[in-house]
């Protein structure tokens, strides 16, 4: 069986009250219409083509997966949409039909429409409401599905069946195509439905077979940004109980946001108010605690996180201890037993096994050996106001307080640099270094006094 998707993507989103196509809000940290792309794929289908409109450009700029577009350059109805998107489709084709505000349809909903659908058998995914109201509604005679109206159009009995149309459909090509060139558009938005196409598949003879989504909140579009908020809750609580179920403790499921991928190992504690952002992978037994981001990182096993610190592409190793407050930015990579403690800023440095960088320090553009001490407000100056350069510190070298490294510059094993230092020039294993000028003291000397 081929399979290929069109996903309608056109509408404006008025009631979002932004100048952004509505597709390309954000759920998760992802476009909306990357989601029902990226659960599309799901489906290995032999083509994604997306119907776009207003901010056609812009949504052609945003998403990068591999799909093919079709613009429907006036809007006049989802079975208008639809039509524009058949470019490429063969008779024999099974077409899935889906939404690109819809975002959290599972890939195993699409799965069960397709399944059911055949030459003779159209598939249709709807759901019971207690509220229905601004659904269409579907009919049955005798059980049997024999149509669907849209709100504005039903009568008053129509009002109050139950069973709405969630507006996924799964068809052949063939009868797509026919079914499409013959709806009108008489009706009250003076458009071309595509839920049209079920009363006239019936009178052909093909059946409609109804597939209900495991949770309700699948179906659930987005038209305003309430909605979106409330999705964005649904689905995080989605993903904090996948965590919990893979091995995680979540100090509460409610205050954690998950922007990407996280991969877990066992026994991890994760404190309140932690985002996670891009592809981050945790190993065994680490702990992270409140109000800290991670981003596109690797955590090694046995590693705390204290408090309200930010990794950035950064490469943790095993029981290392950092923060609270620290700043691992891209191309931070330590070794196991690394200590980076309270107001600590990394860039581009790789940190040796045992070595520490506990207080008030940039480091950046360096490579640090095992067992370094870096005292307390040091600067690695890596910048000359054009070009970056490297500090090289060697094994178990100590470095002083308030020291200022001048890149590009080497500290060779065992050297202690002296407290309040600039260093300029490399020094020779095991030496004391420091550029300190001489202490006066002066006598008698009184502080100034305000008149």
């Amino acid at each position: 069986m081929t399979t290929r998707l069109i996903v309608l993507a056109a509408g404006k989103g008025t009631r979002m009250k932004s100048a952004m196509p509505k597709v390309l809000h954000c759920l998760a940290g992802k476009p909306l219409l990357g989601h029902v792309i990226d659960t599309g794929l799901e489906l290995n289908p032999a083509s994604i083509t997306v119907v776009i409109g207003h901010g056609a450009d812009q949504v052609k700029e945003t998403i990068k997966q591999p799909v093919q577009w079709a613009l429907q350059s006036e809007q006049l109805g989802t079975g208008h949409a639809v039509r524009e998107g058949l470019e490429g489709i063969g008779d024999n084709d099974t077409v899935l039909i889906t939404y690109g505000d819809v975002p959290l349809t599972r890939a195993s909903t699409y799965q069960a429409l397709l399944d059911v659908c055949d030459d003779n058998n159209i598939g249709l995914l709807t759901l019971m409401m207690e509220d229905p109201t601004g659904y269409g509604r579907i009919l049955r005679e005798g059980g049997a599905v024999v149509g669907v109206v849209e709100q504005k159009d039903a009568t008053a009995d129509q009002l109050s069946i139950s069973e709405v149309n969630a507006g996924v459909v799964a068809i052949k090509g063939g009868s797509l195509r026919d079914l499409l060139s013959r709806i009108s558009n008489e009706n009250a938005q003076g458009e071309y439905y595509l839920t049209d196409i079920h009363e006239l598949a019936v009178k052909d003879g093909l059946s409609i077979k109804t597939v209900h989504p495991q949770d309700g909140w699948e179906t659930d579009g987005v038209n305003s940004r309430s909605q979106l908020a409330r999705l964005e809750r649904i689905h995080q609580r989605h993903l904090a109980e996948q965590l919990m179920d893979s091995g995680v403790t979540l100090a509460d499921p409610s205050r954690i946001d998950i922007r990407g991928t996280v991969s877990t190992g066992t026994d991890i504690l994760i404190d309140v108010n932690c985002v996670f952002e891009g592809d981050c992978v945790i190993g065994n037994n680490v702990k992270i605690g409140q109000n800290c981001l991670i981003s596109g990182s690797k955590i090694a096993d046995g590693t705390e996180i204290r408090a309200n610190c930010v990794l950035e592409n950064a490469d943790v190793g095993s029981h290392a201890v950092i923060g609270p407050f620290a700043r691992l930015r891209p191309g931070t990579k330590t070794d196991s037993g690394v200590r980076i403690g309270n107001f600590v800023e990394t860039k581009n440095t790789q940190v040796g096994e045992g070595s520490k960088i506990n207080h008030l320090s940039y480091v950046g553009d360096a490579i640090l050996g095992k067992s370094v001490n870096v005292g307390a407000g040091t600067i690695t100056c890596n910048y000359d106001g054009a070009n970056k350069h490297q500090t090289v510190i060697g094994d178990n070298a100590f470095i002083g307080s308030n020291s200022a490294l001048v890149a590009p510059v080497a500290i060779s094993e065992g050297v202690t640099i002296g407290a309040g230092s600039t260093i300029t020039r490399n020094v020779p294993a095991n030496r004391l270094s420091l550029t300190r000028p001489q202490q006066t003291d002066i006598d008698n000397w009184s502080r100034p006094a305000k008149k």
